[in-house]
């Protein structure tokens, strides 16, 4: 900040600090005038609302106490009382043992309690101003009361309470707030010019410097063109500074155009075309496949607006207009190029996503400007087919390391056999009926393990169906509720998918969850919280299932998924790589984190669908 900045600032502020020390000093002598008028308003009040009610009772001797106190010209001349008590909310006639309305200046109070409240003068004759400042909120709705005994022989029968509402007197004071605010604004107002003047004045020199220091922010400044001073006082200084930031400033240009041009790079290859609008609707910057979409040279584009590369006749422009105007966002929609003579052959729809942008760099000044990015769905879905294919052959490389490490056990035993065979016949000995039988139960098993591979990997028929997310995760609830009942282990469920659905062929995947959820409740065999989770997502339904078990070991982690691997002995190895099968098969994705001795949470993420 320099120095006429400062100057200003610091004199404005100084009045400020002034003006709001008098201004509250002013205001917190009327909020004590108002709330000592409006206790003497309720002093007065309370003993005519007490003549009042004296005056029907003496009038109706003979009628009951409740009857008579439900006189309308008493409560017509309690209504008049707060005609010009402007803070005073309500008179009231209770009874002292319950607090019970029997008399009001409002007819549909009687019946209700009222009170007991705080004493409204012990309020008023407390010192404290703050206390009082937060009652005149309209939001600190607290009422206070003024109450008078009437009776006889020493026996209070009725009460006559005046109820004040303190946010009331806040109307009272809002004049004298006005004034303040009109003095201070006056004051201010005068500082900032008076201080404007004398700094003009004062600084008039540091214009010169204001203009080079333009030049600057533009790009135009000539460091060999500035006028050099020399001296050590305050403007000679700044003015060295400027002509070393003018030098400066070229050789961040040059990394300014190093890092567009690996930008343009990046994008080329990510076949995207991106476009940045200045808050005027101006292009100031376009990258990537700018040709591919537009079917126009990029360089021919700078400086037009918005309108100009995107026309508001097309579904594009009239998509890119509005999220101009209204400042929402747009996420990847698919939108099609409608004008098939401006658009190169082959692209007829584009995802189109558009952000809006607060502040640009190098700008003046604040404001919205516009990201608009264009990409190809094409693209996208091979892109989106290569990833599933890589997981896919992940899954296949998973079965087969399982499938292989099965294999390799009996076809180790097998060969270790027959050197026994081979030894034993060429010392003569003939009996090799155990090591014969050996083998046969070795080639049974390895046959097993063959046969399972197979039916694990031969294609699955699948019956697609649109299912709600919360009801399937319903079913898989109540499906394992009495395996976890008759384990001790509490079941919560969180439900945050309402109106998702998602095509899975409902049995198999039931199945495919239910094998995690098995899992998760031997994992806890002492009980715990078993817990089931459905989020969604932009693009994809997520199903959590979470135990408080013992935890995966970190060495095991890789290994969980593998046809044939199990930690328990009455296991088959069989359950999660089926998941893991079915979940792929229905283009989803399977995942788990897990910390020893605290449990385990298994993620499976499908695609929501359209």
């Amino acid at each position: 900040m320099n120095l006429q900045a400062k100057l200003t600032l610091g004199y404005v502020l100084l009045v400020v600090v002034i003006v709001s020390i008098i201004s509250g000093l002013d205001l917190s002598t009327n909020m004590k005038q108002q709330f000592e008028a409006t206790l003497e308003r309720a002093k007065v009040l309370n003993p005519v609302a007490t003549k009042y009610v004296k005056r029907t009772l003496n009038s109706q001797i003979t009628v009951p106490l409740r009857e008579a106190l439900r006189d309308k010209t008493l409560e017509a001349d309690l209504l008049d009382l707060l005609t010009n008590a402007r803070a005073v909310l309500e008179i009231a006639v209770v009874d002292p043992g319950t607090n019970e309305i029997l008399a009001d200046s409002d007819a549909g109070r009687i019946g209700q309690f009222a009170g007991p409240y705080d004493d409204f003068e012990a309020l008023v004759r407390r010192p404290g101003i703050w206390d009082k400042a937060k009652l005149l909120l309209p939001a600190e709705q607290e009422y206070y009361q003024i109450q008078q005994g009437l009776g006889s022989g020493g026996e209070t029968v009725l009460l006559v309470r005046v109820i004040v509402a303190p946010a009331l007197i806040s109307s009272d004071i809002k004049p004298v707030l006005r004034s303040n605010a009109e003095v201070a604004l006056f004051c201010v107002t005068g500082a900032v010019a008076i201080t404007l003047l004398f700094s003009a004045l004062a600084f008039r020199p540091l214009g010169i410097l204001r203009q080079q220091l333009d030049l600057v922010a533009k790009g135009e400044y000539e460091p060999d063109k500035a006028a050099t001073r020399h001296g050590t006082d305050e403007l000679s200084l700044m003015a060295n500074k400027v002509s070393m930031l003018g030098q400066r400033l070229r050789g961040a240009q040059y990394e300014v155009s190093d890092l567009r041009g690996n930008i343009d790079r990046l994008l080329h290859d990510l076949e995207d075309a991106v476009f940045i609008f200045s808050r005027d609707g101006r292009l100031v910057f376009a990258s990537g496949a700018v040709e591919k979409f537009l079917g126009r040279e990029r360089s021919g584009l700078a400086g037009q607006s918005i309108n100009g590369i995107f026309p508001p006749a097309t579904t594009l422009g009239l998509l890119i207009a509005q999220a101009s105007q209204t400042g929402r966002p747009i996420r990847n929609r698919r939108v099609p190029m409608s004008s098939p003579g401006e658009v190169p052959a082959g692209i007829a729809v584009v995802l189109l996503s558009v952000d809006t942008l607060e502040t640009l760099p190098g700008a003046a000044a604040t404001g919205s400007g516009l990201l608009v990015r264009l990409r190809d769905p094409e693209a996208q879905r091979k892109i989106g087919r290569e990833l599933q294919t890589a997981d896919r052959l992940a899954a296949i490389s998973r079965v087969s390391g399982g499938v292989a490490h099965e294999v390799k056990n009996p076809l180790n035993a097998i060969l270790l056999h027959v050197e026994v065979a081979k030894a034993k016949l060429a010392r003569g000995d003939t009996d090799v009926q155990p090591q014969m039988e050996i083998i046969s139960r070795e080639i049974l098993r390895l046959d097993r393990v063959v046969k399972t591979f197979l039916d694990f990997t031969k294609p699955v028929e699948l019956n697609l169906g649109t299912v709600p997310v919360q009801d399937l995760l319903g079913e898989i609830v109540d499906l394992a509720r009495p395996q976890a009942e008759f384990a001790k282990i509490r079941i919560n469920v969180v439900q945050e998918a309402e109106g998702v659905n998602v095509r899975i062929d409902r049995d198999l995947f039931k199945q495919a969850v239910l094998n995690v959820v098995v899992n998760a409740i031997e994992a806890m065999p002492e009980g715990g919280e078993l817990r089931f989770e459905a989020i969604a997502g932009e693009d994809t339904a997520e199903i959590r299932v979470t135990d408080t078990g013992a935890g995966i070991p970190s060495e095991l982690r890789d290994k969980i998924f593998r046809l044939y691997f199990t930690t328990r002995k009455e296991g088959s190895g069989i359950g999660l790589a089926m998941t893991f099968r079915i979940v792929q098969l229905h283009d989803g994705t399977i995942d788990f984190t897990s910390e020893p001795g605290k449990g385990t949470t298994f993620f499976i993420r499908l695609p929501i669908a359209v």
